[in-house]
């Protein structure tokens, strides 16, 4: 794998070749990985993984007319002929006006920020006591009849980009994982539970043994589920299965699907979508954000942003593509995979904590779910209709009884957005956190 500084110099070459060979400009990533991984099952070393990969990706432009192309081939011989492919797709694409690089006036211009995301990578010998001792917890709760294994990884990369106008940076950041997934119950019965987190920095993550112990207390809780009456009921998720709802709200206000007429927020910018309750904020210049990046993948400063602003939409997450389609500039939310254009996404998204807990936020619930698992796609970004299947608790008399599975929760995401209520448990873990969410007026229905 390449050093930052020396996949800097081998994406200014790519460039500079394909300057050569008639590109009116150009700009190249270059994305570099290893990763290693211990599986253990009953106690048993099952599997070690050691994986690397590099690839390059350039795209260039001719006029009104661009390409893109990857390659794993990192090797200084074979820029020239990268080049030329990317050369001949351009010359034979079709002429697009909003084909260009990112504003010039936009670019980084000073050192990334350090964000503080490398750290020491274990070996793995480290990696197989975490495993083990992941798994023994989980198999120590009572109830726990089997185990699907535990997991423990390590891995490092090195992101490179550069432009033609001048941009070239590089950042690197490593990542460190546990999880555990084990059965409850014996014959038709049997139930399973899981947990599993990922930081930058491994003392970030929990114990191996919490770990372990909450993938079995998963299982053990949902034991004996029952369904739930048919009707129009509140729905609460729990912040595991209401990180969704962020992504579908991310997926909504993302440039393209803006410029295409694509989305159900499409006329509610500057309006008033979720509750007054509601403030969502993307950050990617959280210091160890699993999310984080110093610069977006088009060489532009990255920031953090308000999306939601006491329940008003305050704008979308643009590229240079769709916003000059939409006559804007872009915010900073481009992301380049490879040898892929770039796309926009997210960074670390939060949905910030309310003031109820989670026992007044169900307090005055008759009859309601709380939901711990989705299952299946089932949403439509562009009409925001919502049918998912699910499982967890039942919620009565405002408190949690027993399991519940096999039923399906419908909506629209237009309405459930304005009937959503957060709740004050906001534990910021993944690269996108949500605390419990409460959705009034959603239909359950059961088996």
């Amino acid at each position: 794998m390449l050093s930052g500084d020396n996949a800097l110099d081998r994406c200014g070459e790519l460039i500079a070749c394909a300057r050569r060979l008639g590109a009116d400009g150009a700009d190249a990533v270059y994305v570099g990985s290893q990763s290693e991984s211990v599986q253990v099952r009953l106690g048993e070393l099952e599997d070690v993984d050691r994986s690397e990969s590099e690839h390059f990706g350039l795209r260039v432009f001719i006029g009104m007319r661009q390409a893109t192309i990857g390659s794993s081939a990192v090797d200084a011989g074979r820029l020239e002929e990268l080049a030329s492919r990317a050369i001949a797709m351009a010359r034979a694409a079709p002429e697009d006006e909003n084909a260009a690089l990112a504003p010039r006036s936009l670019l980084m211009r000073h050192a990334p920020p350090d964000l503080d995301l490398v750290s020491t990578l274990p070996g793995p010998e480290e990696l197989r006591e975490a495993a083990l001792a992941g798994e023994d917890a989980a198999r120590a709760v009572t109830g726990v009849t089997n185990s699907e294994g535990a997991s423990a990884g390590t891995g490092h990369s090195v992101i490179a980009l550069a432009t033609s106008d001048g941009f070239g940076a590089s950042y690197a950041q490593s990542q460190h994982s546990l999880s555990a997934a084990v059965v409850a119950g014996e014959g038709s019965g049997m139930e399973r539970g899981s947990e599993w987190r990922v930081a930058r920095h491994r003392g970030d993550l929990p114990d191996a043994a919490w770990i372990g112990q909450r993938a079995g207390r998963r299982a053990v809780d949902r034991l004996g589920p029952t369904s739930v009456r048919s009707g129009a009921m509140p729905v609460v998720f729990d912040p595991l299965a209401g990180r969704s709802l962020l992504g579908h709200f991310a997926a909504a206000i993302s440039g393209p699907s803006i410029a295409r007429g694509g989305s159900f927020l499409l006329d509610r910018e500057g309006g008033q979508v979720f509750d007054s309750s509601v403030t969502i904020v993307d950050d990617p210049l959280v210091a160890r954000g699993l999310g984080s990046r110093p610069f977006d993948g088009e060489g532009l400063e990255t920031r953090a942003t308000t999306l939601i602003d006491k329940g008003v939409l305050t704008g979308w997450m643009l590229d240079s593509a769709s916003a000059r389609k939409l006559g804007r500039q872009p915010t900073g939310h481009a992301v380049r995979q490879g040898g892929a254009a770039p796309s926009v996404s997210s960074s670390n998204l939060t949905l910030l904590a309310g003031e109820p807990s989670v026992a007044e936020l169900i307090a005055d619930i008759a009859e309601g779910v709380l939901l711990t698992e989705l299952i299946g796609p089932g949403v439509n970004i562009v009409s925001g209709d919502y049918s998912r299947g699910a499982a967890g608790f039942l919620i009565r008399d405002g408190q949690i009884a027993g399991p519940v599975s096999g039923i399906t929760v419908a909506g629209n995401m237009a309405d459930m957005f304005a009937n959503m209520h957060p709740a004050r448990d906001l534990d910021v873990v993944y690269a996108t956190n949500v605390p419990t969410l409460r959705v009034d007026g959603m239909t359950v229905a059961g088996s």
